[in-house]
């Protein structure tokens, strides 16, 4: 695809072409295209000291406040948390199919099964209130 594009690329009014070798970029500052070597290609990214953006401007460090970085550490916790429980729940299933008819594995899977379902209980309690906390910060204090 670079053939194609430096077929197109401009670097002046006069429609100079790049030379060969080289690749055709536009440059989102200037708003020009520019024939540029392929090592210093950003394709996308700029590099150079014109750049006046940040990785904040692409999503890779966004300025978030306190309480935008508290409910996600808080979703991300519990969300593990969740993972957790269910898997209790699976690993009482399983040993409940394979206790064989023996009663105090049943016993002992069908407890797993109970506590597994109340810790997701427990989690998603504690997500909705959590949730609801940071929502009334949220518009209190905007």
């Amino acid at each position: 695809m670079p053939a194609i594009a430096n077929a197109d690329c401009h670097t002046s009014p006069e429609n100079e072409k790049c030379s060969s070798g080289k690749i055709c970029e536009y440059n989102t500052i200037t708003n020009a295209w520019e024939c540029i070597a392929p090592s210093d290609a950003g394709y996308g990214i700029r590099s150079d000291e014109t750049f006046e953006g940040s990785f904040s401007d692409i999503s890779v460090q966004g300025d978030t406040d306190l309480k935008s970085t508290t409910a996600q550490i808080i979703n991300i916790v519990l969300g593990f948390l969740g993972i957790v429980a269910v898997i209790i729940i699976l690993a009482g299933g399983f040993k409940w199919m394979t206790a064989g008819g023996n009663e105090d594995k049943v016993a002992e899977a069908r407890q797993m099964i109970i506590q597994g379902v109340i810790g997701l209980v427990i989690i998603f309690a504690s997500w909705a209130i959590a949730s609801f906390v940071i929502t009334q910060l949220r518009t209190s204090t905007t």
